[in-house]
């Protein structure tokens, strides 16, 4: 029997993208952020999250996607803290679409030989069933591993891009 996994679709510039729901906290309006001084370019700021402090970053700016200007719908999808090596983060996104739950047969994987910076951050590509793809929309959904995308902030990969996230402690 093929076992299914569960996953938040989210758009972003016009793309449909997936995570895992298990790394999905909770999903907010977009609200105010304040903005940290010489944070990195993909930290947007910080809000105040019913008296917690959460950094919130532009996922179009950290996976070297096109910034468009501030959407309608935005929102913000809330990590839990275990995604985020115990830090409260948040993601933008242009919309959430639904929670799905995706067969493992309609998932295809990335081979190795596909290679760019992106696709190590790429769990795979879920193909959508054809009533969904006869409303217009694309069919296909770029699976995001979201626990390799924050784990690569703090290698320091691109001068010491954790350095905008605000801890607990601090």
């Amino acid at each position: 029997m093929a076992g299914t996994i569960d996953v938040v679709e989210f758009e972003l510039g016009g793309e449909r993208y997936a995570l895992d729901i298990n790394l999905a906290r909770e999903i907010v309006e977009m609200m105010p952020i304040t903005p940290i001084p010489r944070a990195p370019a993909y930290i947007s700021g910080v809000i105040n999250l019913r008296g917690e402090i959460t950094n919130i970053m532009n996922l179009n700016t950290l996976l070297g996607l096109p910034d468009k200007d501030v959407r309608e719908n935005q929102k913000i999808i809330v990590l839990v803290p275990e995604a985020a090596k115990g830090n409260n983060v948040g993601i933008i996104v242009d919309d959430v679409s639904s929670v799905r739950q995706v067969a493992e047969a309609d998932i295809e994987h990335i081979g190795a030989g596909i290679s760019s910076e992106f696709s190590q951050f790429v769990k795979g590509i879920i193909k959508v069933s054809a009533e969904d793809a006869e409303k217009k929309r694309k069919d296909l959904i770029i699976w995001l591993d979201m626990e390799k995308v924050i784990a690569d902030l703090g290698s320091g990969s691109k001068n010491n891009p954790g350095a905008g996230i605000v801890h607990e402690s601090d």
